[in-house]
């Protein structure tokens, strides 16, 4: 598996409990694929994950599991004894990432930057030789991507976005401003046919022109931004609304977080890409316009402890109006975790299968799903199961 963003807390926590659930330290709570719905059909083991990836700032494992269990409390002192050698193997995956474009505050995270970066087309180069030698060091049969970097400031629409053609000469004419670092590593991995799971809001890295090559390698690929907390639960209830003929006329919601994740949404041209994938679903699971509002704000003492407020207005019988209010309190790397294990076991077994393109089956995992408009978290979730299902019926492989 590799990981851009790989010492991030979400990233460093997925290692942690990978390697904590392979040697049998820890349950394997909030894995989808460790229960029944996934019974019977062949998935990599975790044992048989290995680690590698790309980060823009220095550091290790072990350091960054210290620094979240001084903060959060997330990881017991025992475990991190236990797992030291793994950790400090995966470490040694973890290479120099990228960083065109990346907007200020998440160059504002970078411990070094050349005075002169390459060119951009040496920089895709050096990701795909990054990934090859990774392949070739530990013998892997696949690789399956991860974007897990920071939430990027939306690239604006170029006209070297529009084919793979105008995209390779934008690479080569090193057009800096037509790209972002997730636009980089997206066209490595589809360059070498590796699946990809984008799980941030990030608009780069499915362009036209990226979406191109991937159809050209015939890898699977899904995203985009991951939903583990606030707007897994509207997901969930807005359709309890929709079912029962309950007008909603106000969802508000309030999110507050610390954290480098914290810090980089604080940027308004960062936080306008976030909210843009958690206040889109409403509208389309209820079937028209109402009132809704997310907002975002930066509160260092949380860390990675995220609190969310949400209040629903509603009209129900002889129109009446009544309300709901709900309290949301999660570790937000403890509730992405397993999502992210469970995608990369899914897309491996897509690459297996010889599936590529979109993978919808993967939808319920997603605010924003790639082409897909149902938002409904119970009809995604039947989505994923009856593909499960179908895969079964073929031999579980």
């Amino acid at each position: 598996m590799w990981l851009f963003g790989a010492y991030g807390g979400l990233a460093t926590t997925l290692v942690v409990g990978a390697r904590a659930i392979a040697r049998g330290l820890a349950p394997a709570h909030g894995l989808m694929t460790e229960t029944d719905v996934a019974r019977g059909i062949e998935l990599q083991p975790i044992d048989g994950l290995v680690f590698g990836g790309h980060e823009i700032r220095t550091g290790d494992y072990a350091a960054q599991a210290a620094e979240i269990q001084q903060r959060t409390a997330t990881f017991p002192h025992p475990l991190l004894a236990r797992l030291r050698a793994d950790l400090a193997a995966a470490s040694r995956n973890v290479v120099p990432g990228v960083l065109p474009n990346p907007g200020k505050a998440i160059a504002a995270l970078a411990d070094a930057r050349p005075k002169r970066p390459p060119k951009l087309r040496a920089q895709v180069e050096q990701v795909q030789a990054d990934l090859q030698a990774f392949a070739r060091r530990h013998r892997l049969d696949r690789i399956v991507c991860v974007n897990l970097t920071s939430t990027e400031p939306a690239l604006r629409p170029h006209a070297a976005h529009a084919s793979l053609a105008a995209f390779d000469r934008a690479l080569d004419r090193d057009l800096v401003r037509a790209v972002r670092p997730s636009a980089l590593y997206a066209y490595a991995a589809a360059s070498l046919g590796l699946p990809l799971i984008h799980f941030t809001p990030s608009n780069s890295a499915f362009l036209p022109a990226i979406r191109e090559l991937f159809a050209a390698t015939g890898a699977p690929y899904m995203g985009s931004d991951g939903k583990t907390g606030e707007t897994l639960v509207k997901s969930a209830l807005a359709p309890m609304f929709k079912y029962r003929n309950l007008r909603v006329l106000t969802w508000q919601g309030y999110n507050i977080l610390g954290d480098r994740d914290g810090r980089v949404l604080a940027e308004r041209e960062n936080k306008l890409t976030k909210v843009g994938s958690k206040d889109a679903l409403l509208p389309s699971i209820l079937g028209y316009p109402l009132h809704t509002h997310v907002g975002i704000d930066y509160v260092p003492s949380l860390h990675d402890l995220k609190t969310a407020w949400d209040f629903v207005h509603f009209e129900g019988f002889l129109g009446f109006r009544m309300a709901l209010q709900f309290v949301w309190q999660g570790c937000d790397s403890i509730l992405a975790a397993p999502l992210v294990l469970d995608m990369v076991r899914l897309a491996d077994l897509a690459a297996r299968r010889g599936e590529s393109g979109p993978m919808p089956q993967l939808a319920c995992f997603f605010k924003q799903p790639l082409d897909g408009a149902e938002h409904d978290l119970h009809r995604q979730w039947h989505t994923l199961v009856d593909y499960l299902d179908r895969v079964r019926r073929t031999g579980g492989r």
